[in-house]
């Protein structure tokens, strides 16, 4: 038997890469990451009143504060000059044994830092009882 020369090639080695370990050990990894990343809550703490809970003496007196596209504010409708005005208004209203429920009503087209300049004035003055309204606008 006679075997050709041309015949008796050795096998060209592989130049493709196999991804398939790769891959293992990255969903390995990514599964690791998710199981040790903690679950992030994104709870607000509010205190509740219990059942039990006496219904109030009075009446709450509410201060309606509005935010105008403008920035400017309005307390219960009065116009204020400027955020100098609404900080006195709201020192005034924490000053009170009972404190007022503060209503802000942030116009539609009302800037975020009108907002929050007002959110931060009153919880530099020690005012607890504040609540946003108005939120229907928003909803489409």
């Amino acid at each position: 038997m006679q075997v050709k020369a041309g015949l008796e090639r050795e096998p060209e080695p592989l130049a493709d890469i196999n991804t398939t370990p790769l891959v293992d050990v990255l969903l390995v990894l990514l599964v690791m990451l998710i199981i040790t990343i903690p679950i992030q809550l994104h709870a607000v703490d509010i205190e509740m009143p219990s059942a039990s809970a006496p219904p109030p003496r009075s009446e709450p007196q509410v201060v309606e504060i509005d935010v105008t596209p403008a920035g400017r504010y309005l307390w219960n409708g009065v116009p204020l000059a400027d955020r100098g005005e609404l900080e006195a208004k709201l020192r005034d209203a924490a000053a009170q044994p009972d404190q007022p429920e503060i209503h802000l009503r942030p116009s539609r087209a009302a800037k975020y830092d009108a907002v929050a300049a007002a959110l931060s004035s009153a919880q530099r003055w020690g005012l607890v009882k504040i609540g946003l309204v108005g939120s229907e606008q928003y909803e489409r």
